[in-house]
């Protein structure tokens, strides 16, 4: 038995890019999105307000980035390690799974009725000792795009694998 988390199938899968995804900007979906995380921000709510600070229509709250992508997935669906939607790729690693952050760089301003698109690319898989064990950080890298073929938002994120 190997003493390692990370295969050498897994680590072949580096690089490796994510099925697109595409997904379309709806004001009613992120207005309340945003009532629902108690943020108020006029930017979301008032075209005229938005428009008179130099935008040209109702802005969509950056954390609401990811959830224009995935649609809602019944509790019956979800994959072992609770997350929804398709998996973004079937690495060979621990099973136990569980988010490590994210952080994400905007380059445009993403309105209402964008129309944007994802790729991603497994970035990087790491082995690491935690205080609880071994442990496998993977790293995702997503670029995300709008109709006009624009970089808009620029997103690393990990998860942990155990």
């Amino acid at each position: 038995m190997s003493d390692t988390l990370l295969t050498s199938e897994a680590r072949a899968m580096v690089g490796s890019t994510v099925p697109q995804l595409r997904g379309t900007v709806y004001r009613k979906e992120f207005q309340r999105w945003a009532r629902a995380v108690n943020d108020h921000n006029p930017l979301y709510f008032d075209e005229a307000y938005a428009q008179a600070h130099g935008y040209r229509t109702l802005v969509m709250p950056p954390l609401f980035l990811r959830h224009v992508m995935h649609d809602s997935v019944r509790l019956d669906e979800l994959r072992p390690d609770g997350t929804g939607g398709p998996s973004a790729l079937d690495v060979p690693l621990p099973p136990k799974r569980m988010a490590g952050g994210e952080q994400t760089t905007f380059v445009e301003v993403i309105y209402d009725g964008d129309v944007l698109t994802a790729d991603g690319v497994l970035k990087d898989l790491t082995e690491k000792e935690g205080r609880s064990g071994a442990f496998v950080l993977v790293v995702f890298e997503t670029t995300y795009r709008n109709q006009d073929d624009a970089v808009v938002a620029i997103s690393s994120h990990s998860m942990i694998a155990r």
